[in-house]
């Protein structure tokens, strides 16, 4: 508050400078007595408007924030002085009028500006996914569903309501994580703290949320200096941020508040990351960390509306302003179905946390993909990857009407898809919702042969099914799986099979010391496979523990 109370005096003093005359010709003592209560009442006023629309409207106090009224002050001043104090307050009035000009065309002229501070380095495809691990597939929506569902637990219920949700990773687990807010302005004023949040898996739809107790004073629900942004902005008025608020918790489960921080590109326009604000949610102690000091627990250091805007910058700038309005030459517009803000986030193998964006053209019916991109959640760069440049992928709203064909008697839908690259192919992963926004299964398409697609309850199952389907060989799959074929023959020592869906897959190990894995829906006679069977098989050598088989005779059978 002391911050924003010294900023106001220096605005109102400026502002007492700029409206009332100073320089006088002999005048009555009745006149200079006029003029001093002047100086002080524009002092006072100035103070006032300026603490209140701060406080309000939680704005910054950087000079080029009040360029209207530095017009109408020095339009003022200009009128009320007279002789050479007019002249001078003229031609600050027209320095102001060239303020608003630098203002206001800033977007024309900054694009290239933009586009360098996006830049992204190049890359084809990104590695492929490590079957072992279970990707963060549970959709946000559904998770949210849960939550509403196991508010029972919070203190108080009729008091709050549950917040905005945040993704992150906690003693190595991948968590959804959503704060308790209060429901109303008389609510925060009866119960003054909210009592916690809850946290629920992010990669394992059976498990349950639980709720965390953790006292937090400091929330977006709250009111006056309570208020989360209101509290950030009184003790950091000069910083510019972008996005909202977001709630971390450490691996001790003690919450935190950030937001992200950084400058305009120019004027007042565009933005660029610097770091950000960290604030303990209960005591309010507020900390500014620049991106390469982020403390190891932060995941999301950049918001998602950051990276957004940084995606839209990279994809419409790379010729400038006026290309991204009229020519359009190699210009790609960034998806607009992430979860969070346009994107989506995901977490690599070590466990980082990134934003996935894909990019289509601007021209109109076409759905293919032209790229997408991974932006690091904490230190903010990205890498752009063109695909192969043999194949035509299909965008993520190309794959989201696939899914809504498939099941349009349900009237199913999909949400939250991701592009990932299973076992060499570009694939898109997306969880199916009902109308109520229970999950149903997990569906996977190829991004470059849309007609290879399954689904299943579960991301494991539906990759078990997803790898079988890539095996099958043929023309829907030639020149996109790159596993070499190979040959093999043998005994089977060993046989496990399972349901997946509609088919049955069975797992062999044969006396070469070799583990396989074929479908029914690849060769429909592998249910009778048993131990002790001679089979000649044709596999994909993928180098994977368990080697996707194309074609199998089952000797005595075939």
């Amino acid at each position: 508050m002391t911050k924003l109370l010294l900023a106001s005096a220096v605005i109102g003093l400026i502002a007492s400078v700029l409206l009332t005359p100073l320089i006088t010709k002999k005048r009555e003592d009745g006149s200079k007595k006029v003029i001093g209560y002047f100086f002080i009442g524009v002092f006072v006023l100035g103070f006032l408007a300026t603490g209140i629309t701060v406080y309000v409207t939680k704005m910054d106090v950087n000079w080029l924030a009040f360029w209207p009224a530095i017009i109408l002050l020095t339009l003022g001043g200009a009128l009320l002085a007279s002789g050479i104090e007019r002249k001078i307050k003229g031609v600050l009035f027209l320095a102001s009028l060239g303020i608003a000009v630098y203002v206001l065309s800033a977007p024309l002229w900054n694009a290239n500006e933009k586009f360098k501070s996006a830049e992204m380095k190049e890359e084809v495809e990104i590695k492929p996914f490590d079957e072992t691990q279970t990707p963060a597939s549970v959709p946000p929506q559904f998770a949210r569903n849960k939550m509403k569902k196991a508010f029972g637990q919070v203190p108080n219920t009729s008091y709050y309501e549950l917040g905005r949700l945040q993704i992150q990773k906690v003693n190595g687990e991948y968590v959804y994580i959503a704060p308790v807010e209060f429901s109303s302005l008389f609510k925060w004023m009866n119960g003054k703290t909210t009592p916690g949040y809850f946290i629920m898996s992010a990669t394992d739809s059976a498990d349950n949320p639980k709720f965390v107790e953790q006292e937090m004073k400091y929330v977006p629900s709250a009111y006056l200096n309570a208020n989360l942004e209101r509290h950030i902005r009184l003790q950091h008025p000069y910083l510019i941020f972008y996005g909202d608020v977001q709630l971390e918790v450490d691996e001790d489960g003690k919450p935190y508040y950030i937001q992200s921080y950084g400058d305009f590109i120019s004027g007042r326009n565009g933005f660029d990351v610097k770091g950000i604000v960290l604030v303990d949610a209960l005591t309010g102690k507020s900390e500014v960390i620049k991106l390469a000091d982020v403390p190891e627990f932060i995941d999301g250091a950049v918001s998602p509306e950051t990276v957004s805007l940084q995606n839209s910058y990279f994809g419409n700038y790379v010729h400038g302003f006026w290309n991204s309005r009229f020519g359009k030459k190699d210009v790609k517009l960034p998806s607009d179905e992430g979860t969070e803000s346009n994107v989506s986030p995901i977490f690599d193998e070590k466990g980082d946390m990134y934003y996935f964006t894909d990019f289509t053209s601007p021209k109109e019916g076409v759905d293919s993909m032209l790229g997408y991109s991974l932006t690091n959640a904490r230190t903010g760069e990205a890498t752009y990857y063109t695909g192969n440049s043999d194949s035509s992928y299909m965008d993520s709203q190309g794959n989201l009407q696939i899914i809504e064909k498939k099941f349009i008697e349900k009237k199913w839908t999909g949400k939250m898809p991701v592009l990932y690259n299973f076992y060499g192919e570009a694939s898109w992963l997306t969880a199916v919702l009902d109308s109520n926004g229970f999950l149903q299964n997990y569906f996977i398409v190829s991004a470059a042969n849309p007609e290879i697609s399954v689904y299943a309850p579960t991301p494991k199952e539906a990759l078990k099914l997803y790898k079988t389907a890539l095996s099958r060989g043929g023309n829907k799959v030639e020149g996109s799986s790159h596993a070499e074929e190979k040959n093999a023959s043998g005994k089977v020592l060993r046989v496990y099979k399972e349901r997946l869906g509609d088919f049955t897959v069975a797992s062999f190990l044969l006396n070469n010391g070799e583990n396989y894995v074929v479908s029914s829906e690849t060769e429909p006679l592998a249910i009778y496979l048993q131990e002790g069977d001679e089979v000649i098989l044709t596999y994909g050598d993928t180098g994977e523990q368990f080697l996707p088989v194309r074609s199998l005779i089952i000797k005595g059978l075939q």
